[in-house]
């Protein structure tokens, strides 16, 4: 397993990471995410990413339930959790959703006792609040991280300028910005890693635990020939997700990728996260997996890295055409 540095800061991560959304508890029982989180512990993974929205508070409680019996060394590994939409669904109440100090504060305690650790490695403001001063924002995670509750606190799909200015307000009050973002990246969603966040890594720096690198699975060639039963795309309440991910224009250039792949002798799944880990601004890329079979193929990753040469990396650009223009600064 290869570890890079999160951002600028001192903590190590996994370049390949294990996550939750859509499969615990909706797709995977008890057992499946013991054997699935044994199999990435086993293999060098140490950084286990969740949310209070993931299945509205179960994903963390099934996690939290491996945890405890797994009996790791809490120093091995890491985790995380996300604020913003709540876990109470239809049922939020005001100040149970959003970044208000009561709300970031209150989902914190409340992760902790689903996932029952003692501290988050990781805490996320899962998305930008338009009603929630930046300053108060800041605040709040550092109150946490001096608590003890979180140790390092980030992002989660903010424009680079909203990060720059959580920045501002950490630098104006002498307190800890946001070390880390989680954006989706894949062949599909190129933008902000490669073009908005460019100067934000050169300047306070920036960690990125990216999400879909397999673009919901469609990276994978499994939906080339229609919508499996039992696939994510399946599952009711993920319509939006379908209809984000099962686009024509997106299937069209997935034939040409395949023969790639097939060229290459690897998967189509293992070539996209390889392809996602060759970006050195990305710390971790987070894989979800339902079955056994499926989380071995995709640590294959690390082994088609290599192969990606200038050559192949153009071809790549080629095929899918997605390739933002660089900025010029």
């Amino acid at each position: 397993m290869e570890y890079r540095r999160l951002g600028k800061s001192g903590l190590q991560l996994s370049v390949i990471s294990f996550g939750s959304w859509v499969s615990f508890h909706k797709q995977i029982n008890d057992s499946i995410a013991d054997e699935l989180m044994g199999i990435a512990y086993d293999n060098g993974i140490n950084f286990f990413d969740n949310a209070e929205v993931y299945a509205l508070g179960e994903s963390e409680k099934m996690m939290g339930r491996v945890l405890k019996q797994k009996k790791w060394d809490r120093t091995s590994y890491t985790v995380s959790s996300k604020v913003f939409f709540g876990w109470r669904g239809k049922e939020n109440k005001p100040n149970q959703t959003g970044l208000s100090r009561k709300h970031i504060i209150e989902a914190c305690n409340e992760a902790l006792q689903r996932l029952q650790v003692d501290y988050l490695d990781l805490y996320y403001c899962h998305r930008p609040d338009k009603n929630s001063p930046v300053e108060e924002v800041v605040w709040a995670m550092n109150h946490l991280m001096q608590q003890g509750k979180i140790l390092y606190w980030g992002t989660s799909e903010w424009s680079g300028v909203e990060i720059m200015e959580a920045h501002r307000a950490a630098a104006q009050y002498h307190l800890i910005g946001p070390t880390m973002e989680q954006p989706e990246y894949n062949l599909f969603n190129r933008h902000k890693l490669e073009n908005e966040y460019l100067q934000i890594f050169k300047t306070v720096g920036l960690g990125t635990t990216i999400w879909s690198p397999l673009a919901s699975g469609l990276l994978t060639g499994k939906y080339n020939n229609g919508i499996p039963e039992g696939s994510r795309l399946s599952i009711p309440g993920f319509e939006w997700l379908k209809d984000k991910t099962y686009a024509e224009e997106k299937l069209s250039k997935m034939h040409a990728y395949e023969i790639l792949a097939k060229e290459l002798n690897v998967t189509m799944a293992a070539l996209s996260v390889a392809w996602c880990i060759k970006n050195p601004h990305v710390t971790t890329a987070i894989l979800g997996a339902t079955k056994k079979e499926q989380l071995l193929e995709n640590m294959k990753s690390l082994e088609v890295l290599p192969l990606l040469t200038n050559e192949i990396m153009e071809q790549i650009d080629t095929i899918f055409g997605t390739k933002p223009r660089s900025p010029e600064f």
